[in-house]
């Protein structure tokens, strides 16, 4: 559904069925992703790990982490101070645009 919503909102979405299909496809073009949406139950890599590996290979990749239960995040905004956010599950479509925009740094423009 997060891809599908992201979709009809106009932005270009791929998706990774686990976290190593995720990690090397960033892997593979770091520069090529603007915001990794990651989900605590993708099978893999815990959460974190991806988005430490992910950050630590893109400086302008920003993360979104959605998860159900609490995550501590302090190590994600000590690698990438401003770059990653967390989206509590169950969360509503316009939350999702909201934390996206804000990502992308474009919450002012509402896109």
């Amino acid at each position: 559904m997060v891809s599908v919503y992201l979709d009809r909102l106009g932005y270009k979405v791929e998706t990774a069925d686990s976290t190593g299909e995720a990690w090397t496809r960033v892997e593979a073009d770091p520069g090529g992703y603007v915001v990794a949406v990651l989900d605590a139950t993708m099978p893999g890599l815990s959460m974190i790990e991806l988005a430490l590996q992910m950050l630590r290979a893109s400086k302008e990749l920003r993360i979104v982490a959605a998860s159900g239960y609490p995550v501590d995040m302090r190590v994600l905004e000590a690698v990438a101070p401003g770059r990653v956010a967390f989206l509590p599950k169950p969360f509503a479509p316009e939350m999702l645009a909201s934390v996206v925009r804000r990502m992308l740094g474009s919450e002012e423009e509402g896109l």
